[in-house]
This record gives structure tokens, C-alpha cells and sequence, in this order.
């Protein structure tokens, strides 16, 4: 980031809005290892403060344009998906230093285990999770031929295709692990063909992703994985996956309700659960997530990342060949 990021920011909004404005209070918020979100008080002429937040995106780590994935989110937000609107988007690294996306701040709770506190205080945990589907059913009726195409598209047989991506993975980085070994073969003879419908994906969406109140479910952030044409399935079983629980295992979805109350509210807003194809995907999401944290340790221990946080990925691994047995046992109901 540069210097004077307020004047930067400053520059952006007055072009945007066609009058002056002054930014102040910036604040670094809590985010993820790739991106920064700084939140800060915009004083527009002739309208007054607002507060925002910006999301600045290094170019080294952009999984898509940030205009991409502006369109992406102002088209789900169009479809009654909750999302912070954006108010501006700035690819010139001359501003502040880097790509950056402007959105109306959203308040409430974003990091997991404050959330779960924050739930279990307001006993609301049916009805964020019964909103979470609903806003998953929204974005799965939302017609992927509207995303820009710049929001990268996901094969003709997006199941196929993964697991032909996680075999390279295991191959990799995993040959050693039976565990693996095990799970590729459960995926293989259970791979479903096409989805009926294919439908926009957010691919992210889990407890760490969303904003949570005392009054619910008030909006789904980071979009910068969106993919068009994909399952919708994968977008169901992946916050289902006991990493986004944080300890709390016996609440599927997150650690805050179980499945029941999240496919109510998916299948009220137009979503079509598929119990198999959900359960092939959680598999799949399982073992695409050990062969990432295999990834991370190797990054370290190569020097490409030299970073604690990447070494210490390492030794998840294990506890990600106990949920793959867990899942693929037989009679496994998981």
C-alpha cells in the first residue's frame, strides 16, 4: 500500500461520486492470508460521512479481475443475495499500490469462533443457518450466462474434472498415504455425471466467510473464487466440512445448526438438494483441503513461503485422513 493510502482512496470515491471527498479513520480489519480489508469513514460533499471498507487485492495473488468480481457480487446482491454493495472498483496501482474493490460497510461478527459466542448469546442459530441456504438458493438461480466472463467458467464435467485435479495433487504431494489413496478410489466409483443444472458459484462460502448479527445472516464476503457453470452441490458441501466447525463437530453446517435447517431454507429459495451428489462433493472437498494443507507445508519447507503458519499446515493432515475415513466408512451417514 502507499504512503497516503486515505488520499488514494479519496481520489477514487471523488471520481466516482463527482464531488469532493476526505477520507479518514482507516482500520486495518481481521481478514485472510492473501487479502486486506481497511475499513474507513468517507465524508462526501453534500451527502456526508459513510463508512466503507477496502478490499485491496495483490496482483500476484488476483484470482480474477477485481471489476470481475465486483459485477459478480452486484449480480448476486441483484438476486437477493446478501452482499456489500460496491461503491467503487480501482485497478490503477498508482493510487494506493495495489487493485482494490470500495463496498458499504456491513456490520458484525466475521470471525468464527466470535460468531459461534455471538449466535449461541442470541439463540439464533437455526435462523442464520436456514438464511445461509437461502442465500445459496438465490445465487444457484441466478443464470451463470449473466456473470461477466471474466469469472472463470468450470468444465463440462466439473465433478470429473476435480477429481482429476485431486489425483495430481495426491500424486504430488500424498503418494505415501494410504488414507488418500483410499478416498480417490471411493470417489472414483462414486463419481456422479453432470449436474442436471449448473449454476454460479461463490466456491468459498463457510463460518469465516460471512457476516453474522443478532438478527441473522447479514451478508456473504469474499467472491474472488466465483466460477460459472459449476455444481451447486459443491457450493452446499463445502461449509458442511468439519474444518469450518470449530469444534463444534455435532453442528454440520459451521458448527451452528445441522443439516436440516440449512436445506430448508436452500430449498425455499429455489435450490435443488441432491443427497448423493452432496455427499461426493464433501468427500471431494475433504480431500482437496488436506492436498492444499500438503501444498502449504510444502511451500515452506521448499523456501518458496518461508512462513510458521504454512510449516504448521503440515501436521493437519492427519486430522484430514480421519474425517475421510469417517466420511467413507460404511453406513457413514456424515
Amino acid at each position: 500500500m502507499s504512503a497516503d493510502p486515505a488520499a488514494g482512496l479519496a481520489e477514487v470515491l471523488a471520481e466516482t461520486f463527482g464531488r469532493p471527498v476526505e477520507v479518514a479513520g482507516l482500520e486495518l480489519l481481521s481478514g485472510g492470508a492473501r487479502r486486506r480489508n481497511v475499513a474507513f469513514t468517507a465524508d462526501i460533499e453534500g451527502e456526508g460521512p459513510r463508512r466503507l471498507v477496502a478490499t485491496i487485492v495483490p496482483p500476484a495473488v488476483e484470482l480474477m479481475p477485481v471489476a470481475a468480481e465486483a459485477a459478480v457480487r452486484e449480480l448476486a446482491r441483484a438476486n437477493g443475495v446478501p452482499v456489500p454493495e460496491v461503491v467503487a472498483t480501482c485497478t490503477d496501482t498508482a493510487r494506493i499500490g495495489e487493485p482494490f474493490v470500495i463496498s458499504a460497510h456491513v456490520d458484525g461478527e466475521t470471525v468464527p469462533r466470535k460468531v459461534l459466542r455471538l449466535i449461541e448469546a442470541a439463540g439464533n442459530a437455526e435462523t442464520v443457518t436456514r438464511r445461509w441456504g437461502e442465500a445459496m438458493g438465490r445465487l444457484h438461480t441466478v443464470d451463470p450466462d449473466d456473470a461477466p466472463e471474466a469469472v472463470p467458467a468450470s468444465g463440462a464435467d466439473p465433478a470429473a474434472d476435480q477429481l482429476a485435479q485431486a489425483e495430481r495433487g495426491v500424486r504430488a504431494l500424498l503418494a505415501d498415504r494410504p488414507v488418500f489413496a483410499m478416498a480417490l478410489r471411493w470417489l472414483e466409483r462414486r463419481l456422479p455425471g453432470p449436474p442436471e443444472r449448473k449454476a454460479l458459484l461463490h466456491t468459498d462460502t463457510r463460518n469465516g466467510n460471512i457476516i453474522v448479527g443478532t438478527d441473522g445472516l447479514r451478508a456473504v464476503l469474499d467472491w474472488e473464487g466465483s466460477q460459472r457453470f459449476g455444481d451447486p452441490m459443491r457450493d452446499v458441501a463445502w461449509p458442511a466440512l468439519r474444518m469450518w466447525r470449530f469444534r463444534e463437530d455435532a453442528r454440520e453446517f459451521g458448527g451452528f445448526a445441522d443439516r436440516d435447517a440449512f436445506v430448508r431454507g436452500y430449498e425455499a429459495a429455489g435450490g435443488r438438494f441432491d443427497l448423493d451428489r452432496f455427499r461426493w462433493w464433501k468427500v471431494m472437498g475433504t480431500l482437496a483441503w488436506g492436498v492444499g494443507l500438503a501444498g502449504q507445508a510444502a511451500a515452506h519447507l521448499d523456501g518458496t513461503v518461508r512462513d510458521i503458519v504454512m510449516a504448521a499446515s503440515g501436521r493437519r493432515v492427519s486430522e484430514i485422513e480421519w474425517d475421510l475415513l469417517m466420511q467413507i466408512r460404511p453406513g457413514a451417514n456424515v
